[in-house]
């Protein structure tokens, strides 16, 4: 929770004017600091008994003489143990929350638009506050929701990132919705503006369903790509390792160009459903070719699908669903092509079916697997 979050809701608490949506906001922080008590000890007393002392002289403060006494009595011995628990456990998340502290490798984590880092729990609940203190998104479990406020007239950024073994739903102010597969992150306003284009970046891959809005065109930018829509649904494959960038269409329409071009010159690139875009970053080239839709999608449902499929980008598929890191010490088999078809299931039957199918050796060494 933020210091203005923070803030505004316990002067809320304080004069009366707390929302029952706002209260179980402080109710779930306290919960959350009940536990943080138990599995942690505070070890600087100084700074703890000083934020004490200072929230009850800010509420002694700002209270009029004449209400001091009602306001006291308002906040019983059980609300001063509760704001007890919020000063000491408000010390102990701030300072956790600063850089030195490292955030796991596999977590899903959230950049607001002020620099600051959360870190997302798959079966948790938390609310997005923006820098004025309103909620303007709500992540439960594996989905991130915002909110559609047309007041707003600046605009600020969120990025969301993916770790490998990992996907997500994001769904945008305006109704889009962003599946994200593993490795992956999305930068991207926190309200979209009215008069203005919906523009987004992803690193890595995603699949949006774009909510239609013919007066504000939705651009996404991938890693070298442009890609212009109204509304439509798509894939997009954008890791930075990869040697192209990678667009198949499902539904409604594109343009796709590079990010040298202007949109709307005659270099633009049109895809219609079932067909994919390949740019090419060695010669920034842009391919087209009918492709099966499902071979590109099937991530979204936990499966992998291999067609005609080089051992090298398999690896790499491989590596991202699974987190974990592969060797090949078999360099002829990198540019053979295989085919494969996997549901959710763990890496160990994947290699073996790989084995069993097509021979391929190999060796299981700690955390990593080497082909032999």
């Amino acid at each position: 929770m933020q210091e203005q979050e923070f803030k505004k809701l316990l002067d809320k608490y304080l004069n009366g004017s707390i929302s029952n949506q706002e209260l179980e906001v402080l109710e779930k922080f306290k919960e959350e600091l009940n536990a943080l008590n138990h599995e942690s000890h505070f070890k600087d007393e100084v700074h703890k008994n000083d934020l004490r002392e200072s929230m009850w002289a800010a509420i002694h403060a700002q209270t009029p003489i004449k209400n001091r006494k009602s306001i006291i009595w308002k906040v019983s011995a059980i609300a001063a143990i509760f704001l007890g628990l919020l000063a000491t456990g408000y010390f102990y998340l701030q300072t956790s929350t600063q850089p030195n502290l490292a955030i796991p490798d596999n977590a899903i984590t959230l950049q607001l638009e002020n620099g600051d880092v959360k870190v997302i729990d798959e079966d948790g609940f938390i609310q997005v506050i923006d820098q004025e203190g309103e909620i303007v998104g709500k992540q439960e479990g594996k989905s991130l929701k915002y909110a559609n406020n047309t007041s707003k007239r600046e605009l600020a950024y969120n990025t969301l990132k993916v770790p490998h073994g990992k996907t997500f739903q994001l769904q945008l102010s305006d109704g889009t919705i962003a599946h994200l597969n593993a490795g992956s992150s999305i930068t991207y306003p926190v309200q979209f503006i009215q008069g203005q284009n919906r523009q987004v970046s992803v690193v890595g891959e995603a699949y949006l369903d774009v909510a239609k809005d013919s007066e504000h065109p939705f651009i996404v930018n991938a890693n070298g790509l442009n890609i212009r829509v109204l509304g439509t649904q798509f894939n997009v494959s954008a890791y930075p390792e990869d040697e192209t960038t990678e667009v198949v269409l499902v539904e409604g329409s594109v343009s796709l160009y590079t990010e040298g071009e202007k949109y709307g010159s005659d270099k633009n690139v049109y895809l219609k459903p079932g067909f994919m875009g390949s740019l090419d970053k060695a010669n920034n080239h842009i391919a087209t070719a009918e492709v099966t839709t499902s071979l590109y999608t099937s991530w979204i449902n936990g499966k992998l699908i291999f067609r005609n499929m080089t051992l090298k980008n398999i690896m790499k598929k491989l590596e991202r669903h699974y987190a974990v890191t592969i060797f090949n010490n078999n360099s002829d088999l990198m540019s053979e092509k295989f085919n494969a078809n996997f549901g959710n299931e763990p890496i160990t039957n994947v290699l073996q079916e790989l084995k069993d199918n097509y021979g391929i050796q190999y060796q299981i060494l700690d955390d990593k697997i080497i082909i032999q």
